[in-house]
This record gives structure tokens, C-alpha cells and sequence, in this order.
């Protein structure tokens, strides 16, 4: 499986979508929506931002690993 590295995340505050790189070997716990600035955090039982609200899971759970 190849591994993706940029995932679109969605805002649940304002629905506001932007295509993002994912940091290769570590997790995002916060991420500022750039159109409310609303800070994200990680849902319960994510790891990262990316888990929680983009279209690709972070890099570390995409090659099985742990966060």
C-alpha cells in the first residue's frame, strides 16, 4: 500500500476544505481552519487532526504503526 501524504481536511465548524501535508513520521494535534479559525483538536480516540477530519489517516496509522 502506498502511503499518501496530503489529506483534505473539513472543519466541522464551517465546512471549510483545504488540501494538507501530512508530517511524515509524527501526528497534528491542533490545526487552525484558515477560514474561521476555529483550532481543531483531535476526536476522542484519534491520534491527530488528520484521523479525525481529513480524507487520509495520518502516515504513522496508514503503515500500521502507532502515533
Amino acid at each position: 500500500m502506498k502511503i499518501q501524504y496530503h489529506s483534505i481536511i473539513t472543519c466541522p465548524n464551517c465546512g471549510h476544505q483545504k488540501e494538507e501535508e501530512m508530517p511524515e513520521g509524527s501526528c497534528q494535534f491542533f490545526y487552525e481552519c484558515k477560514n474561521c479559525h476555529t483550532v481543531l483538536k483531535p476526536k476522542q480516540g484519534d491520534c491527530c487532526v488528520f484521523c479525525s477530519y481529513g480524507t487520509e489517516k495520518c502516515p504513522p496509522i496508514q503503515s500500521g504503526q502507532c502515533c
